[in-house]
């Protein structure tokens, strides 16, 4: 388990409460490319058997929050979207290092890293949210991506030693605090 080192700012939640219709088209996009990339690594490391039935549970868990937020945004007469590059995201694969190895661990410490800004990010919608039935479903999934970056920081501790882990993802994690200060604040999850 490891603390993100720079908090969102609670006007991003306030902007996306306010912009509901522009978000969840951003949100179903992050979830259906969240299941794109666990389905990636399974076929990619495939002589990994504990790695690729880990993605596949991803991939079916990440799909069925993508069918929830469609299912939301119909109710709400909403539309997908086209689909945008993620400038975040964009930007923290591209610290991953070339080769093998130390590509496969940038992998694995790039989404956790992801899915922790991904948990803090729903459960601040949720608590931005007033009572009922979205809000309700922003702590489940907030709660459900909560686990999915302690799922990439255990496969990497299984496959590399614990100081290499550490050592690289403090790296990863300074970079990060310091793309997600100079992001802008917009009704999308990152």
């Amino acid at each position: 388990m490891f603390k993100l080192r720079y908090p969102t700012p609670t006007a991003w939640a306030d902007t996306v409460v306010a912009a509901m219709a522009e978000f969840l088209p951003d949100h179903a996009s992050a979830e259906y490319k969240a299941s794109g990339m666990a389905m990636s690594m399974a076929l990619h490391y495939r002589d990994k058997p504990e790695l690729v039935s880990a993605m596949i549970d991803l991939a079916i868990e990440e799909l069925a929050h993508f069918r929830e937020v469609v299912k939301i945004m119909e109710s709400r007469g909403l539309v997908l979207q086209k689909d945008d590059k993620d400038p975040y995201v964009n930007d923290l694969r591209g610290q991953m290092r070339k080769g093998s190895e130390i590509y496969f661990l940038d992998r694995l410490l790039v989404a956790a890293i992801i899915e922790a800004r991904g948990a803090e990010r729903f459960g601040l919608v949720a608590t931005a949210l007033p009572s009922g039935s979205l809000k309700d479903f922003y702590a489940l999934i907030a709660k459900s991506e909560d686990k999915h970056h302690s799922l990439f920081t255990d496969l990497a501790n299984r496959y590399f030693p614990a100081t290499l882990v550490s050592q690289r993802l403090d790296q990863l994690l300074d970079h990060e605090a310091q793309l997600v200060a100079t992001l802008p604040i917009r009704a999308a999850l990152h």
